[in-house]
């Protein structure tokens, strides 16, 4: 049976719902939609950069504005799913995305563009927490719950690689902007599903929103997310950086003493404190620093060292993504209900660090099928192996009025790594390939080939430590996550403590 509030009748979320699996393929639409925008104007910012005239300084605001504001208001949007309810909030996620996505493929200047991402990310950071904890409430069986996050963790992984896919067809075949108004059609879909499938109990309108939490908690996020966009451009030593890193820490502590104190937390202590979801938060955190690093790399080093085209550059990627699917959906989705998450986590994170060490012996003129290829596909394979289990894990044994917030903690690690990596690894790769252009442009002739050697040298340098990096995510889920296999018929959510009144 269901686990409901005390009082509450069972409703169609309980387990026993016969369209529940169509509902999942609701929630995969809408968090498909989330994960692949963070890429899929990756591959179309050139011919958008051309046709709106945006400058080579302004042009990461295409990605940071979507970053930034999804990374900064994602416990803000979890918590609104718990207080509203986490089916209105994922339909109001879904329209607010739509029309976002369609101002963006419409933009006739650079600050229209920035803007249309940036209500992009806030309106994601309501969506994915709502889509979260609404699988996460729905599926509270530990078979069900196996397949369902199995599911999950596949998009989760994978949607980032199929963004640059999706990315290049479309705009070697249709145009840029189609890779904003792609949106519109998921999301009218989604909604649609949505009203005729997804049930959930209204929400807690008698609870408040914790005010200050939100000032301290998203200022401080976004203070964080953007230091690290600006650290790429300007440099981690640069007093702007410094002083963001700055006002996010203090904000950040003054958030956590606040969180202590206020009668309605907006993410409340015991949430974090749980060793078990500590560990998954940490270890999403680590895996998608060296997952988004992979990203980088591997899309310059094919565009630019091999001259892919864009449509080739994102088929590339296909292997990853299909490993990805396997790993979550075949291995991890059966397994884990007959092992200890760790037990999945920790040798996927080695597995993955395993295909990050075989990219570093990448040359200018390495051979994707049999130095390439098997690399990303042991890659694949180990985020499939973590990825499911961590978001199992880490929304496992949490009361409904909490699952938005917890659901909005584990995106704000995926988010945060994302940038985390992204601007870390970028300034390795960097920094690596000047130093390397310096000790070894001794004839001008040869300044073209130095430079591409120095380029994929650095990109194996910061691969080296995406690969360092990830076996750190594995020591961390071999040691703090300690959660036993889920039983069968134990539900995965605990029931509602009474509401303060």
């Amino acid at each position: 049976m269901s686990i409901t509030r005390k009082g509450e009748p069972s409703t169609a979320t309980d387990q026993h719902d016969p369209r529940r699996w169509w509902g999942l393929v609701v929630i995969a639409l809408a968090q498909l939609m989330v994960v692949l925008d963070a890429t899929i104007v990756n591959i179309a910012l050139p011919s958008a950069q051309r046709d709106l005239g945006i400058s080579d300084g302004d042009r990461q605001w295409v990605i940071a504005a979507y970053t930034l504001a999804f990374g900064g208001l994602l416990l803000l949007g979890g918590r609104i799913a718990d207080l509203v309810g986490r089916k209105r909030t994922f339909v109001i996620g879904l329209i607010g995305f739509a029309g976002a996505s369609a101002l963006g493929g419409a933009a006739t200047g650079s600050g229209m563009l920035f803007g249309a991402r940036a209500l992009q990310g806030v309106f994601a950071a309501v969506l994915a927490p709502s889509a979260l904890s609404l699988l996460t409430t729905t599926f509270t069986d530990p078979r069900e719950r196996g397949k369902a996050f199995g599911v999950y963790g596949a998009l989760a992984g994978s949607g980032s690689a199929i963004g640059f896919i999706v990315g290049g067809l479309l705009t070697e075949y249709l145009d840029w902007r189609w890779c904003l108004y792609v949106n519109v059609p998921i999301a009218a879909l989604a909604v649609f599903g949505a009203f005729a499938l997804l049930h959930d109990r209204p929400g807690h309108t008698g609870a408040r929103l914790d005010v200050p939490g939100v000032l301290l908690g998203c200022g401080g996020l976004v203070a964080i997310v953007y230091g690290f966009s600006e650290a790429e451009p300007r440099g981690w030593s640069d007093a702007y950086v410094l002083a963001l890193f700055a006002v996010g820490v203090v904000l950040l502590t003054a958030f956590v003493w606040w969180q202590n104190r206020a009668p309605r937390p907006l993410l409340p202590l015991h949430v974090v404190r749980d060793r078990n979801r500590a560990g998954c938060f940490l270890t999403m955190a680590l895996a998608v620093i060296g997952m988004f690093g992979l990203f980088l790399f591997m899309t310059y080093y094919l565009q630019v060292i091999l001259a892919y085209s864009p449509v080739r550059t994102g088929l590339a990627f296909l292997p990853l993504t299909a490993a990805i699917i396997v790993g979550a959906t075949q291995i991890s989705a059966r397994l884990l209900q007959h092992v200890a998450p760790r037990l999945l986590m920790a040798p996927g994170m080695v597995l993955a660090a395993g295909g990050m060490v075989l990219l570093t012996q990448l040359t200018v003129d390495s051979s994707y099928a049999t130095e390439i290829m098997p690399a990303l596909i042991l890659m694949g394979l180990g985020m499939g192996l973590t990825f499911m289990p961590v978001f199992s894990t880490a929304t496992a044994g949490v009361a409904p009025q909490d699952s938005g917030v917890t659901s909005a903690t584990v995106n704000t690690a995926q988010q945060v790594g994302g940038s985390i990596g992204t601007a870390l690894l970028n300034t390795i790769a960097t920094t690596s390939t000047t130093a390397y252009v310096t000790a070894h442009l001794t004839d001008p002739a040869r300044r073209a080939e130095v430079v591409r050697e120095g380029t994929v040298h650095g990109y194996t340098v910061a691969i080296w430590w995406a690969a360092a990096v990830m076996l750190l995510a594995a020591v961390v889920a071999a040691l703090m996550v300690t959660a036993k296999p889920p039983k069968h018929g134990t539900p995965a959510t605990e029931p509602a403590a009474e509401p303060v009144r």
